[in-house]
């Protein structure tokens, strides 16, 4: 007697194989593969500025390299070092006082996502996420058992969620809200007004805050984007702040984030991180020491720079027939709606979503754009304007061509 064949399992698990990639990256990845290829291709895809990191932080990464007590490994949570620049650097920053315990360096930003919502979601908590959202914090939220709650917000609310949305969107299960404000993907800032309110609804219903203050110093029009536990001092024991030196000092490269938060939560992820990868490069630490500690004036003048490109990609992409820009006060992305083309007819096809939208572009006028879906509702493309001037002029010109053909 033969027994029937066992059914054959998956060699990937299912928790790492229901984790889509990157969008933001697979554009970047195409977009810089054509380019190899010889295709002049504009990527307005991945959120990283076109500067070098300034020469004063090389300099410091220089000469730590040079030393052997960078060669070896240091506490999990960070060097000394680098943690009190990191309160002195908040206080500064945001007026927020904080202590070295309350601070974990973690291997860029990312990992301060997902570690945030690894230390505090259990299998089936519901963690409230507006959208457009960045693409990465759904996938840390399904990684750490979770659930995410999408509140949409469209262009007609400058892509800014109300407390009537969130409260609407709460449940019995509701654990934490992600706040990310100035916002990837949309440049949009909340108000000190809106903050507040959120930070007591928040408070009220008891759920946590992971704020990601990642672009807090890419601001315009003289936005500001205060820190949720600063405007409700009593939310400081339920929130998480997420930060990093990436997208302020250009250092993407360099993987240098952190966690703030009360000494329970950063002692758990500090637990993980030590099984997880221990601690970030020594080097990179370093570099991150010279950056916050130094002079802001290598911020400002790529500040300035990024503002003359805001006003640039805003007015061309507003001159599109069909395409409606709001402009951001922060980060350095426009959220252009193109709902209105979708269904019409561009060089003999008929794209219906912003996927089949962005590809569209990219094949015809080889320029990459992140269609909406990545970070939402279809309907929308990202375009990252820490690109030079040129090419920005170059690619929304050939998509200015391109989306006037509509008919």
């Amino acid at each position: 007697m033969t027994s029937s064949p066992s059914p054959a399992k998956s060699r990937v698990s299912a928790r790492i194989a229901a984790i889509a990639e990157s969008a933001t990256l697979a554009v970047d990845a195409k977009a810089k593969a054509l380019k190899a290829a010889g295709r002049p291709v504009i990527g307005f895809g991945a959120g990283e500025p076109d500067f070098p990191t300034p020469d004063y932080i090389v300099k410091a990464a220089v000469e730590a390299a040079a030393k052997p007590a960078n060669h070896r490994y240091t506490p999990t949570p960070g060097l000394p070092e680098l943690r009190d620049a990191i309160v002195a650097k908040t206080a500064r920053d945001s007026r927020y006082e904080i202590t070295a315990d309350q601070v974990l360096v973690t291997n860029g930003g990312k990992q301060a996502v997902y570690q945030s919502f690894a230390s505090i979601i259990d299998p089936g908590d519901e963690v409230i996420l507006p959208a457009p959202y960045w693409t990465t914090y759904p996938e840390c939220i399904k990684l750490a058992g979770g659930v995410a709650v999408e509140v949409f917000a469209d262009e007609t609310q400058n892509y800014l969620v109300t407390v009537e949305q969130l409260e609407a969107a709460r449940t019995s299960k509701t654990k934490a809200l992600l706040f990310c404000s100035p916002s990837n993907p949309t440049g949009s800032v909340y108000s000190e007004e809106q903050v507040k309110a959120i930070g007591e609804w928040a408070l009220e219903h008891g759920i946590w805050v992971i704020a990601d203050e990642i672009y807090e110093h890419l601001l315009y029009d003289g936005a500001k984007a205060p820190s949720l536990p600063v405007v409700v001092p009593a939310m400081r024991d339920q929130t998480i702040i997420l930060n990093g030196v990436a997208k302020t000092y250009a250092m993407t490269g360099w993987r240098v984030g952190w966690m703030i938060g009360p000494k329970d939560v950063i002692k758990a992820a500090t637990n993980l991180q030590s099984h997880l990868s221990s601690n970030v490069s020594n080097v990179s630490q370093r570099a991150a020491i010279a950056a916050l500690t130094g002079s802001l004036d290598a911020v400002k003048e790529m500040g300035v720079a990024f503002d003359r490109r805001r006003k640039l990609i805003v007015k061309m992409l507003n001159d599109i027939p069909g395409v409606v820009c709001p402009t951001p006060t922060g980060a350095f992305y426009v959220y252009p709606s193109v709902k209105a083309i979708l269904g019409k007819e561009i060089r003999g096809k008929r794209p219906q979503t912003s996927a089949e939208l962005a590809t569209l572009i990219l094949e015809e006028v080889e320029v990459a754009a992140v269609p909406g879906e990545a970070f939402g509702p279809s309907g929308y493309l990202r375009f990252s304007y820490a690109l030079g001037d040129e090419d920005i002029v170059e690619g929304i010109t050939r998509v200015q061509k391109l989306l006037g053909e509509a008919k």
